[in-house]
């Protein structure tokens, strides 16, 4: 099993384990926010199932029907879980307003603030982890889920907080008040996700610190052409696709040019992981003196 698809596996059991401590704090308490904020960790199992279907997909080779692989499965389960997290948020501010028309006293605070906190503190461990260990992999699934359960992070302090001064104030109203203001948050967040998520999708191009690379690299690896113009990059899950022209002096041969893209794609294999590389050898005179000139 990959490093990648173990991770989506801890996700699924770490987020059924949070789901029952919050599901039973709120049970002990009949707390508004509490129920928010558990039906938010319903919407964390939900999309960790769908983050490891998304996982296995991509990680199938390129095949007939799918010649450059399934890479983009992962965006699809990204932006999957931004709608999962708004959709979260619609729901707390349901409950919220159920809460504001009908405010009611919280029975056994301390055990469900208790039980609450630990599944928080489970929580922030994991998404720490999952961030983490994702950008090492290059897995946008992993990155997506790793912030939702952020937000999620996010929401349980906001709760805790918002019944600590109910508590103490007497104003029950606080509750409701919180798991609102805490929705709006997470309606911002799952919007970021969407977003991030969608610009994969669109085969935006990679970071400027990797295309800066990418080019220091073709300089210097490049001894034997004379120029590379028209990069292209995109990046699909842990793949990053570049592209490029690589202008060679006309009298070369063929053999002499291949071993130049060999060597080519082996220097951008090294400095960017996951690198996927197609190079288009032509001659001298296709020269537009407006690219990466390639250092002897």
């Amino acid at each position: 099993m990959s490093a990648t698809l173990k991770l989506a596996v801890g996700s699924l059991i770490v987020g059924a384990l949070v789901l029952a401590l919050k599901a039973l704090a709120w049970w002990l308490t009949g707390s508004v926010a509490l129920l928010s904020d558990a039906l938010e960790s319903t919407v964390n199992v939900a999309t960790a199932i769908a983050a490891l279907v998304a996982i296995q997909v991509a990680a199938k080779p390129a095949d007939a029907t799918h010649p450059f692989g399934h890479h983009k499965a992962e965006f699809f389960s990204a932006v999957l879980e931004g709608v999962m997290i708004v959709i979260a948020a619609l729901l707390i501010l349901k409950e919220a307003y159920h809460g504001f028309t009908a405010p009611r006293s919280i029975t056994a605070p301390v055990e469900g603030l208790l039980l609450n906190g630990g599944a928080t503190v489970l929580n922030g461990i994991w998404a720490w982890v999952l961030v983490t260990r994702g950008r090492a992999l290059r897995s946008p699934a992993l990155v997506a889920d790793g912030w939702h359960l952020f937000t999620d992070v996010l929401t349980s302090g906001g709760v805790a907080l918002g019944i600590v001064l109910a508590l103490v104030t007497g104003w029950w109203v606080l509750d409701p008040l919180m798991a609102t203001l805490v929705a709006v948050n997470i309606l911002w967040s799952g919007w970021k996700v969407i977003t991030q998520s969608l610009s994969g999708l669109m085969d935006e191009a990679v970071p400027d610190e990797d295309l800066t690379r990418i080019r220091e690299v073709i300089s210097e690896h490049g001894g034997g052409a004379v120029e590379a113009h028209d990069l292209r990059t995109r990046h699909a899950g842990r793949a990053t696709f570049i592209e490029f022209h690589l202008v060679v002096p006309g009298e070369m041969s063929v053999f002499d040019a291949h071993e130049i893209c060999d060597r080519l794609e082996a220097a951008l294999q090294h400095a960017i992981d996951g690198a996927q590389v197609t190079i288009h050898v032509e001659p001298e005179h296709k020269c537009k003196h407006s690219g990466i000139v390639v250092l002897d």
